[in-house]
């Protein structure tokens, strides 16, 4: 049979995108929808503990308030977070809906289908552009939708950038209640923004690996466990007799195996004493690992049981001690600690955009890493995320991990909300909301325009740069005299794109006289015509 096209999973509506509504559903819409196009602004709410002065504020952990999808537009779009954050995330950790068909009390988890899959690509697209190239991102799911992320992740990271399904055991008292199989596991999957860039640690060794190395022969090198000298994979040095210290003779290695090491190469490993030949020297050689030689750590295993990261019982007392019983299945921070002791290193940016509980930027805070979170509810936000957050700034938290990683307290967050949209929609009319005036007008329209940052401390009407253009922003009518103070204004060889509610035709035209390439347009239309484009 031929084939076209690569392999791909198809639903309803793959090619339209989403946004939120404000009973905490979503809506379908074109992907060009301005709702979809628009970088929405963050503004700021509040700050706690030790923050950067305002024009240094993408250097802050972050805690944003608004729809996950709005914020990491933000993130890759404004100017001043771009800068720090896109191309620059070490490590995404998510635990999205999981879409079970289940209603908890502060979300609904029963999004449809195909909704879910737009919901997840929409956002996956815009983390693989925060990612660094040495970055990696962990989706954790439960059976119901799992299978279907994986092909999902796969078209948007590629199938070689796929690492590992990690299996956590989240608990040990199976449900009779299940009519089948009692489901007893999440799955995470994990992926590589660029497999050949990834970096990844090790774990520490468990006191069970270390207490499997001993020395009873009192060897100077320290505990040492024997290793096997025969293998199955052909050595061409590696089929002769050996003479054991009590005199036995072996005739080679066992049967269909072969010795490790050359015959000359023993001889030297056991003149150095690394040879172990049994209590009564009459046994095959064995090769002596010592403890020293493999202290570097322990490759991760892709099953966590929870002796070692915790059970889901543990996530919910962890929240219940800090801010109430809240959630049906917080993560413990001994799971995210795990995360982020193999994904990330201290000073490294984590990223989580279903923010829930805040286990996430929790533990990332106790580890000294850098941390952004979104939550979609604004009352989970107030209620419950950032009273958690200040008690670990506070050193008011003494669960999770706070004794085993020796937190105490400091560091600090900003609280940042996703502004409304500028736009407001009258039939088939799309005019500015009320907001848009001012300061605020100035930096929405800013924010629009591909490639200009602000300028603080620039003279009004100017309020961004990219290169040698400028942009105005003009809260009004923009007129002949307009135009000549602004031109005044520009050194040799600049040009300006002026931004205003509205002008006149001859401010236009003299413009284009007096500055040849400079334009005006109007909002909102004109930026509605020109997003995504910048002034040529």
């Amino acid at each position: 049979m031929g084939t076209s096209g690569r392999l791909s999973l198809s639903w309803i509506n793959k090619d339209r995108s989403l946004i939120s509504t404000q009973d905490g559903g979503y809506e379908w819409v074109d992907r060009d929808d301005i709702r979809v196009t628009e970088t929405r602004l963050l503004r700021d709410v509040a700050t706690v503990g030790e923050v950067h002065d305002d024009l240094k504020r993408a250097e802050d952990n972050l805690l944003i308030a608004g729809d996950s999808g709005d914020a990491l537009r933000a993130l890759t779009r404004l100017p001043e977070f771009a800068d720090k954050y896109r191309g620059k995330v070490k490590l995404v950790y998510i635990d999205p809906p999981f879409n079970t068909g289940q209603a908890f009390e502060h979300y609904d988890d029963g999004l449809e289908h195909s909704v879910w899959l737009t919901m997840m690509r929409d956002r996956l697209l815009l983390i693989r552009d925060l990612l660094a190239d040495s970055g990696s991102v962990w989706v954790h799911l439960d059976d119901a939708e799992m299978a279907y992320c994986k092909v999902l992740m796969d078209e948007v990271f590629g199938r070689r950038n796929f690492i590992s399904t990690i299996i956590w055991k989240r608990r040990n008292d199976p449900r009779n209640t299940a009519q089948y199989l009692s489901g007893d596991h999440d799955s995470i999957l994990v992926f590589a923004k660029n497999i050949d860039a990834l970096t990844f640690n090790k774990l520490p060794r468990t006191e069970s690996m270390d207490s499997a190395y001993t020395n009873p022969d009192s060897d100077p090198r320290g505990p040492w466990r024997r290793g096997d000298l025969a293998a199955r994979n052909y050595y061409s040095k590696g089929t002769y007799p050996v003479v054991t210290p009590s005199g036995r003779k072996i005739s080679g290695p066992p049967s269909g195996s072969y010795w490790r090491v050359s015959e000359e190469e023993l001889k030297r490993l056991d003149g150095e004493g690394r040879i172990y030949w049994g209590p009564d020297g009459k046994s095959r050689p064995y090769l002596k690992r010592y403890l020293t030689e493999v202290k570097q750590g322990r490759v991760p295993s892709s099953v966590w049981h929870p002796e070692e990261v915790g059970f889901v019982r543990n996530g919910k007392e962890e929240v219940r001690a800090l801010v109430g019983d809240v959630f049906a299945t917080p993560k413990p921070e001994r799971l995210l600690r795990q995360v982020m002791t193999i994904a990330s290193d201290p000073g490294d940016l984590v990223l989580d955009c279903f923010g829930g509980s805040g286990t996430t930027a929790a533990t990332a805070h106790k580890l000294g890493r850098r941390w952004v979170t979104v939550e979609r509810e604004a009352e989970t936000v107030e209620s419950f995320v950032r009273p958690r957050l200040e008690k670990v700034v506070n050193g008011e938290d003494s669960g999770g991990i706070t004794e085993s990683s020796g937190w105490e307290k400091g560091g600090g967050f900003r609280h940042l909300e996703v502004a409304p949209s500028m736009y407001e929609r009258m039939g088939n009319r799309v005019l500015l909301a009320s907001w848009v005036a001012g300061d605020a007008f100035a930096e929405a329209a800013c924010a629009q325009i591909s490639g200009f940052e602000l300028e603080p401390g620039a003279e009004p009407p100017f309020v961004g740069r990219k290169g040698r253009q400028r942009l105005a922003v003009v809260d009004g009518l923009v007129s002949e005299s307009t135009v000549r103070s602004v031109v005044e204004a520009l050194s040799e060889n600049e040009r300006v794109l002026i931004v205003a509610k509205s002008y006149l035709r001859e401010a236009a035209s003299l413009l284009e006289n007096l500055s040849p390439g400079s334009r005006i347009k109007k909002a909102p239309q004109d930026l509605l015509d020109m997003k995504g484009r910048v002034l040529r």
